[in-house]
């Protein structure tokens, strides 16, 4: 036992010391993330039914309403966020501090000046809004829900510009840090929230400081640690803030933001289409096959995060062997992931009968299209990966600018055709067109080969 435990213990200390430098990061920041993101669907689980019982269902939903309007803002940064992650990893990658510290000032000072802006606009049109009627709630409640609403508008608006610090930590190769932030803020929210339903009656002012405030002081704080400390000699200062820079960070992000909101756009329309075309309860059906088989795709995100800044990074310095190499390291993890998928697929009528029993039934055919969905998609990011880390997404804009234009109908016609299954096959059939596309382009750029588009 003894022996067997040593030889444990050696691999484990190969496998986080051997090879490439950017290498063991990668490793090292993929075994937190998968903790760190275990430990944070833990305590939603418990977060959801303690939040109900504090404040009942019907307020949840009015929350759960309330605060996804207003993080539909979270696309709307104008891809500062993006920017600054590979703008900020070339500057380290040349060991160009100064231009590290400049891209941080420049990004946090614009941004704030445009939130508070947009706090202002919020300020001003707020009271002529009727939150009762946009949630579909008593009109009993209007000036609590008015009072919620600019609360949780603000709370966002300032933990927007905060949470940057996460962006510095990903684009440093600490992606896991970042998630720990997250994770100590919904831990003290969890927390909270208990001390709350001892103290007080259900109330969703308190939900909101609670859920609001909470992961806003975890970033504040946060952002007094690293800028005071380890991350000194990058702490924003208006000093360093460079008009220049912005043209740079939107050119690049800008991009970045057309791109979300496309694929907003085709993501965010599915459970519409399938309420006006198959009816309200086939979205449960849908839901559930969804949840199931896309929880695959989660493991595989958290292991490709920390490698976005490092293709930036291997990128800068010209080193396209280091990019072959994890290329193929990351199709090893498709298939494996893959295989994994058919299991699910196997074991998926067990399971819903298990998990649902008999509330919802999952036609198996869904839960076929809905494994190649996830098979496509893993292999789809791939390569957007590589192409967001080398900033090489012009290709990528206008594919999805076009995607998300013949989506919409494509899923309506086959919709109706052949159901839920039509709906998901049409995602994975542009996973797939997409992902061919995008295949070519990094092929072409690691060798050296592209040129006009395919090198923008």
């Amino acid at each position: 036992m003894s022996r067997y435990l040593k030889a444990v213990k050696h691999l484990w200390n190969n496998f986080f010391s051997e090879g490439h430098e950017r290498s063991i990061k990668a490793k090292k920041n993929i075994l937190g993330l998968l903790l760190l993101k275990g430990g944070s669907i833990a305590i939603g689980f418990f977060l959801v039914p303690l939040t109900i019982d504090y404040i009942n269902s019907t307020r949840y939903g009015i929350w759960l309403t309330l605060s996804s309007i207003v993080a539909w803002l979270s696309y709307f940064d104008i891809g500062f966020g993006h920017g600054l992650r590979n703008k900020f990893t070339e500057a380290l990658a040349k060991g160009n501090d100064q231009e590290a510290k400049i891209y941080v000032s420049t990004t946090y000072f614009s941004l704030a000046a445009i939130l508070a802006v947009i706090i202002l606009v919020f300020f001003a049109i707020n009271p002529f809004l009727n939150w009762s009627t946009i949630l579909n709630s008593p009109q009993s409640m209007q000036a609590e829900l008015s009072t919620l609403a600019l609360m949780i508008f603000v709370f966002f608006c300032l933990q927007f510009v905060f949470q940057l610090i996460t962006t510095v930590l990903t684009a440093n190769h600490q992606p896991a840090k970042a998630s720990l932030l997250h994770l100590l803020g919904s831990l003290i929210s969890l927390v909270i929230i208990c001390i709350l339903t001892k103290t007080t009656s259900g109330n969703l002012l308190y939900l909101g400081v609670a859920l609001g405030l909470t992961p806003l002081l975890v970033m504040l704080v946060a952002n007094l640690w690293f800028y005071k400390g380890t991350y000194k000699k990058f702490a924003p200062s208006i000093r360093f803030f460079r008009l220049k820079y912005v043209k740079q960070l939107m050119n690049l992000g800008g991009q970045f933001f057309v791109i979300n909101i496309s694929v907003l756009l085709m993501l965010s329309t599915d459970n519409i289409v399938i309420t006006q075309i198959l009816g309200p309860d086939q979205v449960t059906v849908f839901t559930a096959a969804y949840k199931l088989f896309t929880g695959i795709s989660m493991i595989y995100m958290l292991i490709i995060t920390p490698l976005w800044s490092a293709y930036t990074d291997a990128y800068t310095k010209g080193d396209y062997d280091w990019i072959r190499k994890s290329l193929k390291m990351t199709r090893k993890i498709w298939l494996a992931l893959s295989g994994l998928t058919l299991v699910v697929l196997c074991i998926s009528p067990w399971f819903y009968k298990v998990w649902l029993g008999d509330l919802v039934k999952v036609p198996f055919e869904l839960s076929v299209a809905m494994s190649t969905y996830v098979i496509g998609y893993i292999w789809l990011n791939i390569y957007t990966f590589v192409l967001n880390g080398m900033g090489k997404i012009r290709v990528q804009l206008y594919v999805s600018i076009v995607a998300s234009i013949l989506y919409i109908p494509l899923v309506i016609f086959f919709g109706k055709l052949w159901g839920l299954v039509g709906i998901t096959g049409i995602s994975t059939f542009f996973f797939l067109v997409t992902g061919v596309i995008y295949a070519y382009q990094v092929n072409i750029l690691v060798n050296k080969q592209a040129t006009g588009i395919w090198n923008k």
